[in-house]
């Protein structure tokens, strides 16, 4: 069921209790666990912290502590599944779950007893009403204590009355049969796509705001939160401009309330400021020139994957009137007189190239007087953390979430190298994959996949940095080919997962538009086609459009989807 009232019926309940906290990995999901972990310890709430990865390891993670506890938070996973027929745990276990993933499995919201749904009820839902999805029973069979009663009545008369019970049963079986079918529809029209709601993080920071104990570290997390969807391409650019919205009248709040102490010039001081910055990936912690060959906006316009693309680039770069010695170096060593107003500068110039949207609407901070980062900076790192080939998952995810603190710069400093190999093996990989025709027309999608042996496909093993792939590959493709009907299809790619045990992990993702809904129709696509083929599938991850599958089931399964889409 919908929590209506997120202080009383589930703040108020669970701080007295043990908690344990199962979070997924990902970046929304860190940022709300740490606004979370930040309200526990202000009153003291005792918790554990669980990361899970998919779920297996929820269902693991459960089985451990469902002893000790009788409170579950689950952050980013557990509403888009059955989770009391998937985790069968006792009467008096009580799950509230904060997640993002659409559409919410309808016997989750009509659970009163043990599913509490901590999600906003104004985001787009859908839900089916109770009357058209579940159905009583009791009715069934309610004429047979008659026909056993043997009368003094006629025979004829009994007869009759017979005939009459059972064109009654009949027209009972007949109206449960039109409404099995009616349900079916109703089902699958509400469970065919996947997408986001409103970030966990910013639903966390409003429940520290109504409890009067958000402070800015809070703001900056939901703020991060925020900008993970929109960096990842998970809700649209509607969305994302109302979010940033209601974050900005926020960060007003907390800035006026600043404005008067003493500390607000101090050396730790921390300063959030709304920023119409540019699209640049990392820009402030790179190069200019490298930033804007490997920021995916500025990649595609140019296609800096052809010798066209990188004349282009020059031409652009001399249109600035910046010297290629300061456009090369690190961005603080520039001149700081061109560094004041790069934006405009660089605004004005790509007008020209027809990069309209080239600035955005986001946040800065600044740590004391030194460091500074874009709330992009701060995910690029964080993700590029949580995704490391170096460690395992567990190590990643405490590294990942260690670095949001303000206290752990240098952490957030390492991550930020992570991110730039990370951004340009992609960049490179998405020249390799156009330049050498690896992008296949399969009729209804798309189709790529990388080979065993490609530079860094240890990297895209993970399942975020495969979806960022995907994504660039997709918008790099649309503006290079000239099949007006390629333009409008969907992408399937698949990279090898593990080599020993002989699996690929396969991601499908919604056609490249501006308008588009970010729905997406794969894992129940993904589903059917493996069930019609038998195919050897793992569905782990908590978005349905990712899976693992055995390398040699690949073709049948990409004949069985072609089929079935088409």
């Amino acid at each position: 069921m919908f929590v209506t009232d997120i202080r009383k019926e589930f703040y108020e309940v669970v701080a007295n209790q043990r908690v344990a906290l199962l979070v997924a990995s990902d970046i929304d999901a860190l940022c709300a666990c740490k606004i979370l972990q930040a309200l526990f310890h202000c009153d003291q709430v005792q918790y554990t912290l669980v990361p899970v990865t998919g779920w297996q390891d929820l269902g693991t993670a459960f089985l451990e502590h469902k002893e000790q506890f009788r409170y579950f938070v689950l952050i980013n996973c557990g509403a888009n599944v059955d989770l009391l027929e998937m985790l069968q745990p006792d009467d008096d276990s009580i799950f509230f779950i904060c997640d993002t993933h659409r559409p919410v499995d309808v016997v989750n919201v009509y659970n009163d007893s043990q599913i509490k749904l901590l999600i906003k009820q104004d985001d787009d839902l859908g839900v089916p009403t109770y009357d058209d999805i579940f159905r009583d029973e009791d009715e069934e069979g309610g004429d047979s204590g008659n026909e056993s009663e043997e009368g003094s009545e006629p025979s004829g008369k009994r007869r009759r009355y017979d005939e009459g019970a059972v064109e009654r049963r009949i027209e009972r079986q007949r109206a449960k049969r039109e409404w099995e079918g009616r349900r079916r529809e109703i089902l699958f029209d509400y469970e065919q796509y996947e997408y986001h709601g409103t970030s966990a993080a910013m639903m966390f920071f409003e429940l520290a705001w109504v409890l009067t104990k958000d402070t800015k570290d809070m703001l900056w997390w939901a703020i991060i939160g925020l900008t993970d969807q929109w960096v990842h391409d998970k809700i649209t650019h509607m969305k994302y401009v109302t979010d940033i919205a209601t974050m900005q009248r926020h960060v007003s709040r907390h800035n006026h309330r600043n404005e008067d102490e003493e500390n607000s010039l101090s050396i730790d001081c921390m300063r959030i400021s709304f920023e119409y910055d540019l699209r640049l990936t990392l820009y402030q912690h790179w190069s200019l020139y490298e930033s804007i060959c490997n920021s995916c906006y500025t990649s595609c316009s140019f296609k800096l994957w052809t010798l066209n693309g990188q004349k282009k680039l020059q031409e652009f770069l001399a249109d600035m009137g910046l010297p290629l010695k300061q456009v090369r170096q690190k961005f603080h060593s520039m001149d700081m007189t061109i560094k004041e107003n790069l934006r405009e500068v660089i605004e004005e110039s790509s007008n020209k190239y027809g990069m309209k949207d080239i600035r955005i609407q986001t946040f800065g901070v600044h740590f004391g007087f030194k460091n500074r980062f874009l709330a992009s900076d701060m995910v690029h790192a964080c993700a590029a953390l949580l995704e490391s080939t170096e460690k395992d998952d567990s190590d990643n995810f405490i590294t990942a979430l260690d670095s949001l603190s303000r206290s752990n710069i240098d952490r957030l400093h390492a991550g930020i190298v992570l991110a730039k190999k990370k951004l340009i093996a992609i960049q490179q990989t998405v020249a390799s994959c156009i330049c050498t025709n690896l992008i296949l027309s399969q009729g209804p999608f798309l189709y790529c996949y990388l080979m065993e042996g490609t530079p860094d496909v240890k990297l895209f093993s993970k399942p975020a940095a495969l979806t960022l792939l995907c994504k660039y590959l997709l918008k790099a493709f649309v503006h290079s080919t000239r099949n007006k009907r390629c333009k409008l299809l969907p992408l399937i790619m698949a990279a090898p997962k593990d080599v020993e045990k002989g699996t690929v992990i396969v991601v499908g993702i919604p056609p490249e538009s501006e308008t588009s809904d970010k729905k997406n129709f794969f894992g129940r696509a993904f589903e059917k086609a493996a069930e019609s083929t038998s195919s050897r599938t793992l569905h782990d991850h908590f978005d349905t459009s990712i899976i693992e599958l055995k390398t040699e089931d690949r073709s049948k399964f990409l004949d069985s989807l072609i089929t079935l889409l088409s």
